[in-house]
This record gives C-alpha cells, sequence and structure tokens, in this order.
C-alpha cells in the first residue's frame, strides 16, 4: 500500500484542476495583456478567478495580488510593508516559529535596519498576547503572525491579535502566514483585522508556483518586482493563467465541503492516536488541527524513521519540508523548549481530506512494528 502522508509539503493536484489547466496550456494560451481575441480569453480567466477567490475571502478583487506562492506572499508582505511604511517606524514583531519564508525576511530586513522582536510560545505553540502588547509601540509598522503552525499545527489567536494590535496601535499592520490553514479552516481577514494574508496553491490541490497575498484597502504596499505594471503595479510580470485558474477552482472546491473534509480528517487523527497509543516512549507535539500530526519518538532519528517508513510506502517528512532537503534542527521545537531528544527524532504525518481508514491504519500498524526494530539497535 503507498500511503502520501506529506500533505502539508505539498497535495496531489486536482484532476478536475489538471484538466482545466491542459485546457489553458494547449487552447486558451494567449497573453491576458495582448489586445486580441487570445489576450481578451486569457483575462477572463483572470478575472473569474479574481472574483472566485475574493468571495471566498469575502474582500474586494483588487485587494488581491496573485503571487508565485506562499513564499513570495510573505517576502511582499513583510518587505514590502517596511518599505512603504519605513518613514513611520523600522519596529517589526512576529514569532519564533514562523515559516523561513517570514524568518528569514526578518533576518535580512533586521540588516537593513528593521527591528525585529520575536514573541515566545509556550508548550503548545501559542504565544502570549500581554508579550505582543508589551512590545507594541509607536513604531511597529508590522505584526507578522503565522495561523496554523507548519511543523506542529498550533493555531494562533488571530482574530485576538489583530483586534490588539489596531486597538493599541491603529496604524500597525497585521500580516498572517495562511499558507497551511487555507481551504482547511474558515478564516475572513476582513472580520479578522487582518491587513496582509498569504496563501499557497499547491497546498490544496492545486499548482505548484501559484499563490496571492491579500491587501486590505489601507494598507500601503511597495512591490518587490518591477516591469509592466502588472497588478495594479504591485507585483509586475505576465499573469500566470493556468496557475491562477487552476489555484481559483482548488480554492472553490476545498470550500464547498470544507467542513465535512475537516470532519473526517478529525476521525483520521483520532483513530491513528488511538492505534499508535500503545507505543512507548512517544510524544505528540502542539496538535490543533487533525491535519497535522508531530510525532517525536524516542531513541529514533527523524530522517531513520522517515527512510524506515518510506520503504513500506508511507510518506511523512522530518519536521518541515521547506528546507531544500537539508536536515536541521526544527526552530519551531526549539521555540517550544521541547525535551532536548525531541530536536533531531521527531516526525510530520500530515493529512489531506484524500487519506483513507485503511491508510492510517497501515501507518499505524507500521510504526508498531519499525519503532521497536530500530529501537534495539540503539538500546542494545
Amino acid at each position: 500500500m503507498e500511503c502520501y502522508l506529506d500533505n502539508s509539503a505539498t497535495t496531489k493536484a486536482d484532476p478536475d484542476v489538471v484538466s482545466l489547466m491542459q485546457k489553458l496550456m494547449l487552447e486558451d494560451y494567449g497573453n491576458p495583456s495582448s489586445l486580441h481575441r487570445k489576450g481578451f480569453e486569457a483575462e477572463k480567466y483572470i478575472r473569474e478567478a479574481k472574483a472566485t477567490l475574493s468571495k471566498l475571502l469575502k474582500c474586494k478583487e483588487n485587494e488581491l495580488i496573485f503571487t508565485s506562492g506562499g513564499t513570495e506572499s510573505d517576502n511582499m508582505a513583510l518587505a514590502g510593508a517596511y518599505a512603504a511604511n519605513r518613514r513611520r517606524g523600522a519596529h517589526i514583531i512576529t514569532t519564533g516559529i514562523e515559516h523561513p519564508a517570514v524568518a528569514q525576511t526578518a533576518a535580512h530586513l533586521e540588516e537593513l535596519g528593521a527591528r525585529i522582536d520575536y514573541l515566545e510560545v509556550d508548550a503548545n505553540g501559542h504565544i502570549d498576547l500581554s508579550q505582543l502588547e508589551s512590545l507594541l509601540d509607536d513604531e511597529t509598522v508590522l505584526v507578522s503572525v503565522m495561523h496554523v503552525n507548519n511543523e506542529v499545527g498550533a493555531v494562533e489567536p488571530v482574530h485576538e491579535i489583530g483586534k490588539l494590535i489596531h486597538e493599541k496601535q491603529p496604524e500597525c499592520l497585521f500580516h498572517v502566514d495562511d499558507v497551511q490553514g487555507f481551504g482547511k479552516l474558515k478564516l475572513i481577514p476582513g472580520e479578522e483585522h487582518i491587513d496582509l494574508l498569504s496563501v499557497s496553491s499547491h497546498k490544496i490541490h492545486g499548482p505548484k508556483g501559484t499563490g496571492l497575498l491579500y491587501k486590505s484597502g489601507r494598507t500601503k504596499l511597495a512591490p518587490l518586482i518591477y516591469g509592466g505594471g502588472h497588478q495594479g503595479g504591485y507585483r509586475s510580470g505576465t499573469e500566470n493563467v493556468p496557475g491562477t485558474a487552476g489555484f481559483s477552482l482548488a480554492a472553490d472546491k476545498m470550500y464547498k465541503d470544507m467542513d465535512d473534509a475537516l470532519d473526517k480528517m478529525q476521525r483520521l487523527h483520532d483513530q491513528f492516536i488511538r492505534d499508535i497509543s500503545g507505543i512507548e516512549d512517544i510524544k505528540i507535539n502542539g496538535g490543533d488541527v487533525p491535519y497535522i500530526i508531530s510525532l517525536s519518538v524516542k531513541d529514533v532519528r527523524a530522517e531513520v524513521l522517515l527512510h524506515a517508513l518510506e520503504d513500506k510506502g508511507i510518506y511523512v517528512s522530518a519536521g518541515s519540508a521547506c528546507s531544500s532537503n537539508r536536515p536541521a534542527v526544527s526552530a519551531t521545537l526549539k521555540a517550544m523548549k521541547v525535551e532536548k531528544w525531541q530536536l533531531d527524532s521527531t516526525i510530520r504525518i500530515s493529512l489531506s481530506r484524500y487519506n483513507t481508514e485503511d491508510e492510517m491504519s497501515y501507518t499505524a500498524d507500521q510504526l508498531k512494528s519499525i519503532i521497536p526494530a530500530l529501537r534495539r539497535f540503539v538500546r542494545r
């Protein structure tokens, strides 16, 4: 049996998405900036995608900027907001458990003169609102907090965060990386005091290389890419019509049965946790969402367990899959102050709506046999 359980890294594209994109690449392949019929046909797909996604997010169409994915959206949110608001201040607040697309951009801005403060998290990966309140000041131009952590599934209280920011520092912008939440948990930026929201397509059964950045009407943002003035000048470059249309279709399908899909993943999660409960010396980290399971296995290195599972047709990851295949100590687990042995002994199992009970049972059975076998080499 093959069990793909690395859906937080990427997902299998929906067949309807693939069919639509194939049509756009072979038939309606015009440049949406061209003035002839082929161009108008291509532009229509962009307009339809904006209409669909703005309806899902309950925002205006001109508040959406299509990007190449979550990383670019995060970069644009931080660097663009910093550049556009630099005269007001140079203070940015984020957390110690952000995706590298946020963490490394913040580090780069610090080199350029920004003052960066990092919020601490508790053992479950949650920030302390009182610490955020104490750090906010008149020079804070941006707060960036991930909605759903990509490694342990911790969910931050974005509504309370946004409300606090806008009450204490009304001009400060609030950015949310929603790459792991979009399409799975309801989040309406206009209702949650969110000014900037990053989303990626390939986490929701859409194509890779496509995403968006929601930018509220009040938000001042400098572009990262200059050229032909596309997308209102915020992101120049010929639009990725097949990717944008495929992304829009994938998002629409995710939203239509979001609650049922989440319920299904909760059942699969609960079944799996019950099935592995008899394994000694394991620990579940975080766990606010059912589709991300962070599992620490004492005396078994994550990379070894990953490959042992791979031999059985089970695909998981060792923490985040966003480091170009370079294993590194998890900044998220360090920030959560887990026990030292967990830092190199934690795997991530991530589900999609297409996983099954048989797959989860098979994975649990394999873990129950593989883990004791691997430990015998270490403990003898």
